[in-house]
């Protein structure tokens, strides 16, 4: 039984939302100090150099954007502890600056390098002591996993859950809570409420070691699977990271011939799926309240979906495998449709068979929209979609998609830079 009851929960986050205040306005980049055009680099950065940068990235098929640099491994880290038998999550009501609707539900600890070794200048976040010192304690999760590669050039951030005895005290402070998988998972189903810390902290989990109490035999049978799978996806994707020829390269970001600055936006000349503001912030309650930076601004809502049907008693799911333009290993396993609201490809008979059973509300046993990181993003909420299909209904897969058991990606997830966020971002949602 969880020490704090869902209501409880929910009261919680509104009182902190209605007692924090918040302004962002969106800027000029000459007036988002210390941020600013490096023509030396070509970047847009801060004269520290810290933090991240924004360039340009031009790839030898003519695609080029802006790309976020940030070179630096940060710690999404989760502290857990049983009580009364039961596994409970120690989360935090943080608020980012790009946060659609103020606070979001993040792990205990969200921190890039900079920020937990204060070269920001601000105090060093809560809890760090824990994860720098996680050897002392039970580690159940400890794995560099990638953030969205369309956005951000090699990007990857640690992903940590760490056990306490029954004997660590630990002191809960105001903007923190425990709560339990389940409540999690529920206040998953809320619009912009569990943000993408949490949920890729919480893919991770080795459930084969770790299980919850698991009602849906056939989940169940599927993360007890055999991993089959792994043969047929690993030999796909080595053999695109060995034969791939697509080369790129950083360029000066005023280089790029279809983007431009316009109405204090850097934006681009055709439709794409994002452009770069620049926002003047103020945040009580943070380790600096008041600070300039660029944002990334989605133009629309995308969809991520995941179809699963039940193949010889046990829950499958249909991956892809999807190159991106800022991916550490140029290709990972992602959902079944990833579609930025502004798309230019082709679709798939895969991609028909989504449409039409969204569309008519078919099998879907998920619909919500979540919000991406909103640190580096500004507002942006995307559509993650699972839709349950009846087997033998898609058994002529397009190349690069793949039916495929839990256990096979959740061995996957235990490895770095195998699963993207899409994809680990709808198998956290996934209910027992």
């Amino acid at each position: 039984m969880s020490i704090n009851d869902t209501k409880s929960l929910l009261n919680w986050i509104k009182e902190r939302n209605a007692s924090i205040c918040v302004r962002i306005d969106k800027t000029a980049l000459d007036s988002c100090s210390p941020w600013c055009y490096d023509g030396s680099c070509g970047r847009i950065r801060t004269p520290s150099g810290s933090f991240f940068e924004i360039s340009g990235l031009r790839c030898s098929d003519g695609t080029e954007q802006p790309i976020i640099l940030q070179n630096e491994i940060g710690y999404l880290g989760m502290i857990c502890k049983c009580f009364s038998g039961e596994m409970h999550y120690l989360m935090q009501a943080k608020i980012e600056p790009g946060n659609i609707n103020k606070i979001q539900l993040s792990p205990t600890i969200q921190a890039t390098k900079s920020n937990f070794t204060q070269k920001h200048g601000g105090a060093k976040p809560a809890y760090l002591e824990y994860f720098i010192s996680a050897s002392k304690y039970h580690i159940i999760v400890d794995q560099i996993q990638s953030e969205q590669s369309s956005r951000f050039l090699g990007k990857r951030n640690r992903n940590i859950i760490i056990e306490l005895s029954e004997n660590d005290d630990i002191k809960v402070l105001p903007s923190h809570m425990w709560m339990t998988l389940p409540q999690i998972k529920a206040l998953m189903r809320e619009d912009n409420l569990v943000n993408m810390d949490t949920r890729t902290v919480l893919s991770c989990l080795p459930l084969e070691k770790y299980q919850p109490e698991i009602s849906d035999i056939t989940l169940l049978r599927s993360i007890q699977g055999g991993g089959d799978h792994l043969p047929e996806i690993y030999q796909y994707i080595n053999n695109f990271k060995m034969f791939d020829k697509q080369k790129r390269k950083l360029v000066p970001l005023f280089s790029l011939e279809n983007w431009e600055m316009c109405d204090n936006e850097f934006v681009c000349k055709e439709q794409y799926s994002f452009k770069v503001v620049f926002c003047d912030i103020e945040i009580e309650g943070r380790e600096v309240r008041h600070w300039c930076q660029p944002l990334f601004e989605a133009m629309g809502i995308a969809t991520f979906g995941l179809m699963t049907r039940v193949h010889n008693g046990v829950k499958e799911f249909l991956v892809r495998a999807t190159p991106e333009i800022g991916c550490f290993d140029g290709i990972e396993l992602g959902p079944t449709v990833q579609r930025e609201f502004i798309y230019k490809g082709e679709l798939t008979d895969v991609d028909k068979l989504f449409d039409e059973r969204l569309k008519n509300k078919d099998g879907v046993v998920f619909d919500t929209l979540l919000s991406e990181e909103g640190g580096r993003f500004y507002q942006e909420q995307n559509r993650n979609v699972i839709i349950e299909i009846e087997d033998n209904e898609m058994d002529e897969l397009p190349p690069g998609y793949f039916w495929s058991d839990y256990k096979t990606l959740n061995m996957l997830v235990q490895v770095n830079n195998c699963l993207n966020i899409q994809l680990r971002n709808l198998l956290s949602v996934l209910e027992w």
